[in-house]
């Protein structure tokens, strides 16, 4: 039976992992966060990656021991029960739908700054051309990965660099003339600029030394984006300061204006595209590995779960994919509603991972002594209770913010669990 080929080094990994975090937040979260912390974000993105620290190890931990791909859906299955894992993977299917529905409108809409699309084709043909990168192997998808970050960061390197020499520290400080709290409010949104350094962990069967490059891979890919977002953040306020930056629809153009004058548009606009196509790209190729987990284990069709003996690729998976983002144009076009519909299922994520690691080091001494990332079981105890609590506070606090993508997404889990104790469970078992 083909299986899984392991060709994914530590760059092009840690380009997937960096390339699912910075995408669309840079470009929508900056100026509502300045408008609640000021220039005291600064501050904030500070405090934003601790919490995403404490799930990243907790990721690097188990991957180190058990690397696997669909690692969110394998877990939870193996460490802490069946029913756990196909439950999550069940509601992240919703959740990877509507997150990639966000990224492709959000990409469509900056482009239509340039020139008018029309929405619905334009999401299409982008859906078509990270089926077409995904299906030709998981090689090609994760060096499209590093050469469209590459590009990325020239771009926004020109932004910072550009724009440097016109900075006003008078912009910036005070950091903080109203005090820590309005910094701590803003967190919630900043806190979404990391949100996917994790993924890396989803291929964990297609890369190479996977025990020891997927560790090093979450851990450089949290360093290069706090530098990338603490110089882009840096150089917008000093540029027009907090007032500008929270009262524009545009932040980044609004602010590259005053350092490259008519050349903001256009490098700001290639900067999000380029952006926003590596998240989709990347976000897709982590929705097909889960399917094909679930293939695999037989709690969805068998077939999802098969390997194309041409590529080692899961072409099946990546066929069912396309088709689920396809369905995705039906969504509402809110993007704080989609924006919602995405997180839940990934702070579930992150809630079940900081679980599996507690209970590998409470109850599996085997899995916990192959781990590479050598860890005391204290500090591991300590940082799963921790990043449990903290996924559950953020899950809280989204639903403060709209209830109602947690209504739809509690609605397609109860679908979720009719499925699998009718049809789920029996072939899992079997």
């Amino acid at each position: 039976m083909p299986t899984l080929r392991r060709s994914v080094g530590l760059l092009d990994l840690v380009m997937v992992g960096a390339g699912s975090a910075l995408g669309v937040s840079i470009f929508s979260v900056l100026a509502p966060a300045v408008a609640i912390g000021g220039a005291g974000v600064l501050i904030t993105i500070v405090i934003a990656a601790a919490p995403m620290a404490v799930f990243g190890i907790v990721y690097a931990f188990l991957a180190s021991a058990s690397p696997r791909s669909g690692a969110s859906f394998e877990w939870p299955t193996e460490y802490l029960h069946p029913f756990v894992g196909f439950l999550l993977a069940w509601l992240r299917i919703f959740g990877n739908i509507g997150q990639l529905t966000m990224i492709a409108l959000v990409l469509v809409q900056y482009v239509s700054m340039a020139m008018p699309l029309a929405e619905k084709p334009a999401m299409l043909a982008l859906y078509v051309l990270v089926f077409l990168l995904n299906a030709t192997g998981v090689r090609v998808a994760a060096r499209a990965e590093t050469v469209l970050m590459g590009l990325l960061l020239a771009a926004l390197g020109v932004f910072v660099f550009a724009g440097l020499p016109h900075v006003s520290v008078s912009h910036i400080v005070p950091l903080a003339p109203h005090g820590i709290w309005p910094i701590v409010l803003a967190t919630p949104l900043m806190i979404n600029l990391f949100m996917g350094i994790e993924s890396a962990t989803e291929i964990g069967e297609e890369v190479r030394d996977a025990e020891t490059n997927i560790p090093r891979a979450i851990g450089l890919s949290l360093v290069l984006i706090a530098v990338v977002y603490l110089a882009v953040t840096f150089v917008a306020l000093g540029l027009v300061g907090p007032a500008a930056l929270a009262g524009s629809e545009a932040p980044l153009v609004t602010a590259a204006t005053r350092s490259v004058g008519a050349v903001a548009l256009p490098l700001v606009l290639t900067a999000a595209a380029i952006s926003l196509t590596k998240s989709l790209n990347a976000s897709f190729l982590i929705f097909s590995r889960s399917l094909f987990a679930m293939g695999r284990a037989g709690v969805i069709p068998r077939w999802i779960g098969s390997v194309a003996a041409t590529n080692g690729t899961p072409v099946a998976a990546i066929a069912v994919a396309f088709a689920c983002v396809c369905l995705g144009l039906a969504l509402p076009r809110s993007l704080v509603f989609l924006f919602l519909a995405s997180n839940i299922p990934v702070m579930l994520k992150y809630l079940t991972t900081s679980a599996c690691a507690l209970r590998v080091t409470v109850a599996r001494p085997d899995v916990f002594a192959r781990a590479r990332l050598r860890l005391s079981q204290r500090t591991v105890i300590l940082l799963s209770s921790l990043g449990m609590l903290l996924a559950l506070g953020l899950f809280l606090i989204g639903y403060e913010t709209d209830w109602r993508p947690y209504a739809l997404v509690g609605a397609w889990g109860l679908l979720g669990v009719g499925f699998w104790f009718t049809w789920g469970q029996t072939h899992e078992q079997g």
